[in-house]
């Protein structure tokens, strides 16, 4: 079996190994091949039956452009990237990596959030840069510091990762409200289900774990941010396009908005005009909630696991 991995970088730096894969066939890997439609692509796949890619688009012409293309591995949960109605028709399965980083996801999201609240980053700069040194006080802020306990935290999409940023913040304290479409019983432990607007309204913190599609795209924006708490720090650890970004760093201008942590842009890799880029009290990080070691790792097996079902004629999480 001859397999092409399109864009591995990302999955697979170097720090692990595409020995999971390798044992299914002869696996070739491009670090990078692109991000838009390019002739590339097909170019790259040429007679492999199996293509793998993350971010890499495979669209209705670069099927077209292989015949020999049996089936389409994605190295993530999304899958937006490949035209799965389309391969469909070819007879391709299109199978994804779902529930590998739940745990690091909302490690991160939280990690935002404290971020936001404490600073840590901001004064350890603040200290190499030697003004601790030249101090005249044994200790200095160099903004508010807030505490996180007693507050009330909104979680927007209550799936595996919202309920386990909940967990977390119960720990801490925190009262957590919870919108989602289906209100799972396990949630009901762990937060209180309220109406979106209700959540909007209340909410120290909101956190939006809600999948990104067409009724979600915009749910952050002016109208919804003017029903917030004054000062309100938003956490957005999902999908870009899930905020209005040019909505939300007006917002941080005046005020309304204390702070914004974001993991994810509108676009990504995230644009020289982004708005977020010269908001104050904006926090960003290029999209690397999911990428801890282990996850990749788990996203390695998987993978491998989905070829070797594949080839038995049964493929796993077939989302097409």
């Amino acid at each position: 079996m001859k397999i092409v991995v399109l864009d591995g970088y990302t999955e697979n730096p170097g720090d692990i190994s595409w020995a999971p894969l390798e044992a299914f066939g002869d696996v070739t890997v491009y670090d990078r091949t692109s991000y838009a439609e390019s002739p590339l692509i097909a170019e790259r796949i040429g007679t492999a039956e199996i293509a793998v890619t993350n971010k890499t688009p495979l669209t209705r012409a670069v099927i077209d452009a292989c015949p020999n293309l049996r089936a389409i591995a994605v190295l993530a949960t999304g899958y937006n990237v490949v035209d799965t109605v389309y391969a469909r028709t070819k007879g391709i399965p299109v199978m994804n990596v779902p529930a590998y980083g739940t745990d690091n996801t909302a490690q991160y999201a939280v990690a935002l959030l404290l971020e936001a609240c404490s600073h840590v980053g901001l004064h350890d700069r603040s200290v190499h840069a030697g003004e601790w040194t030249e101090s005249a006080d044994f200790c200095y802020w160099k903004r508010p510091l807030i505490e996180v306990s007693g507050k009330t935290a909104g979680i927007i999409g209550f799936g595996r990762i919202g309920m386990a940023v909940a967990r977390v913040l119960r720990a801490m304290n925190v009262r957590v409200l919870a919108y989602s479409r289906s209100e799972r019983a396990e949630g009901r432990a762990l937060a209180d289900y309220v109406p979106l607007d209700e959540l909007i309204g209340s909410s120290d913190f909101i956190f939006l774990h809600c999948p990104l599609t067409p009724e979600t795209e915009g749910l952050i924006n002016a109208a919804r941010i003017s029903q917030m708490k004054d000062g309100v720090i938003i956490v957005n650890n999902g999908r870009g396009p899930l905020i209005v970004e040019s909505d939300l760093a007006a917002a941080l201008a005046c005020g309304k908005v204390g702070c914004a942590a974001v993991d994810v842009a509108s676009t990504e890799p995230i644009r020289a005009d982004n708005p977020l880029l010269h908001a104050p009290n904006c926090i960003i990080t290029p999209h690397i909630s999911w990428a801890t070691k282990e996850a990749r790792e788990r996203i390695m097996q998987t993978t491998a696991d989905n070829v070797k079902s594949f080839m038995a004629g049964k493929p796993a999480h077939v989302v097409n």
